[in-house]
C-alpha cells in the first residue's frame, strides 16, 4: 500500500480528479479497524490538514481543519468554559490505537457521540458546515456558520456517521455548548435492570436535564472503580448547573428515584467517559456490538441479552455488547432483537475476517439500498474514496 501525503485543497482536489483506484481516507488512524475490512490500493494521508482556523466563543463556534485533534480543540474551547455537546468519545483505545489521538473530522464521519448525546444530541445536530472534495475532485463547502443556514439537501448531517464514503473532509465548523459551571454523578446501586430503566426514563423525562444517563451491570462493575464496591447493578446518573441550582437539581433527582442516601461519586466524568469510550472492552479478546434502540424497549433488551457482557448509556438506548466471538447465527440473533426493539444493530469490533463475511452496519432492504448507491454514485461516481467501509459496493 502506498502513502499518498496531502497538504492543500488543491492538490488533494487534483489526486482524486486524476485517480482511478480506491483510497482508504486516514487522518491519525485510530479507528482504521472500525467499518467493513475493505482492501483498498492506496492511502490517503490527510493529517496536514491540522489547526484551528477560527474561533468565536462569543457565537459558540469554531472551524477546525480536519485531522485537528480532538485534544486541541477540547483544549482551546475548555479555557473559554465551552465544550462540544456531541461529547465525542475516544473509541481508539478499542481498536488498539493510543489515548487521544483521534481527529475531529473522524469523531464526525464515525459519528462518535458520547454520553451527554442524551442532553445535547449527536454529531449530526453540531455539524454547521464543512469544506470538502468529493469523487468528482471538486472542492465544495456545505453549511455555513449559523444553525439555520439550510436551503437545499442538508449535507452536514448526511457526512456524519458517513465514514468518509461520501467525500474527504477538509474544514469543519461546529456550533459548541457552554460548559457548565458545575456537576454531580451519582450511582444508585442495587437495581435490577427493570428499575433502573424504569428510573432513568423517569429522569430523561424530567426538567433536569440529565447529561449521563447510564446502567452499569453487576458484572461489569468492576470496570468502573468511581463506583465503589456494588453488590448488584447500579444507575448511573450526572447533572449540570451552576452551584445553587445544582443543589436544587440534587433534592429534586432523589425525590425522583426515592433514592436519597445515594452520595455523589468522586468522579463521575471519568465513569462516563469510559462508559462512552467503551473502555470495559478495550482491554480484553471480546467481539463488540451496540444496539441503538428506543429507550422505552431497553429492559426488554436486557432481558434477551442475558448471559452477554453488556451495558447501557442513553437511558437504555444504547447497548454495548461483548462476546467471545460472532458468527452468522449469533449476528443474525442480536439483529433480531434490535429490530424487535425498532432498533439497529451494529458490529463494533471484530478481526477483518468476521468483518469481511458479517455485515458491520445493519443490511438495507432493497429500496434504501438502492438508495445508498444513488448517494454515493452521486458524491463519488469512481468509488475512490473509502468504498466498501460501511457497504459490500459502496
Amino acid at each position: 500500500m502506498t502513502t499518498l501525503a496531502i497538504q492543500t485543497e488543491n492538490e488533494l482536489a487534483e489526486l482524486v480528479r486524476t485517480r482511478t483506484q480506491p483510497m482508504e481516507i486516514v487522518g491519525h488512524g485510530t479507528k482504521r479497524e472500525y467499518g467493513r475490512s475493505a482492501e483498498m490500493s492506496d492511502l490517503l494521508d490527510m493529517s496536514a490538514f491540522s489547526g484551528i482556523v477560527e474561533y468565536d466563543p462569543g457565537e459558540l463556534v469554531i472551524t477546525a481543519k480536519a485531522a485537528t485533534s480532538l485534544s486541541e480543540i477540547e483544549a482551546a474551547i475548555s479555557e473559554k468554559r465551552q465544550r462540544l455537546g456531541f461529547d465525542p468519545a475516544d473509541w481508539g483505545p478499542l481498536f488498539g490505537a493510543v489515548e487521544n489521538a483521534g481527529t475531529i473530522a473522524g469523531a464526525l464521519c464515525a459519528d462518535t457521540s458520547g454520553s451527554a448525546r442524551v442532553r445535547f444530541g449527536a454529531a449530526r445536530d453540531h455539524l454547521l458546515g464543512y469544506r470538502a472534495v468529493n469523487g468528482f475532485g471538486e472542492i465544495y463547502k456545505a453549511g455555513g456558520r449559523v444553525v439555520k443556514n439550510v436551503t437545499g439537501f442538508d449535507l452536514p448531517k448526511l457526512v456524519c456517521g458517513a465514514m468518509g464514503t461520501l467525500s474527504a473532509l477538509t474544514e469543519v465548523t461546529l456550533r459548541l455548548v457552554p460548559m457548565a459551571p458545575a456537576s454531580v454523578t451519582i450511582a444508585i446501586k442495587g437495581l435490577s435492570a427493570d428499575e433502573a430503566f424504569l428510573q432513568l426514563r423517569r429522569i430523561w423525562s424530567s426538567p433536569l436535564e440529565a447529561t449521563g444517563l447510564a446502567y452499569i451491570p453487576d458484572g461489569l462493575s468492576t470496570k468502573f472503580p468511581e463506583l465503589g464496591a456494588i453488590g448488584a447493578g447500579a444507575a448511573i446518573i450526572r447533572i449540570e448547573g451552576a452551584p445553587t441550582p445544582l443543589k436544587d437539581k440534587l433534592v429534586m433527582l432523589h425525590a425522583l428515584t426515592g433514592h436519597s442516601e445515594a452520595p455523589p461519586l468522586d468522579d463521575g466524568d471519568a465513569a462516563f467517559r469510559k462508559i462512552g469510550s467503551g473502555a470495559p472492552y478495550a482491554d480484553n479478546d471480546f467481539d463488540v456490538w451496540r444496539i441503538a434502540i428506543p429507550p422505552s424497549q431497553a429492559a426488554d433488551v436486557a432481558r434477551s441479552l442475558a448471559g452477554t457482557a453488556w451495558l447501557a448509556d442513553w437511558a437504555g438506548g444504547l447497548f454495548w455488547i461483548g462476546i467471545s466471538k460472532t458468527d452468522e447465527t449469533l449476528a443474525a440473533r442480536l439483529r433480531q432483537i434490535a429490530m424487535r426493539a425498532k432498533g439497529h444493530a451494529r458490529l463494533m469490533r471484530a478481526s477483518a475476517e468476521t468483518r469481511a463475511k458479517i455485515a458491520v452496519y445493519r443490511p438495507e432492504d432493497l429500496a434504501r439500498a438502492a438508495l445508498t448507491r444513488a448517494v454515493k454514485a452521486a458524491f463519488d461516481p469512481k468509488g475512490i474514496l473509502n468504498p466498501g467501509r460501511m457497504i459490500e459496493g459502496v
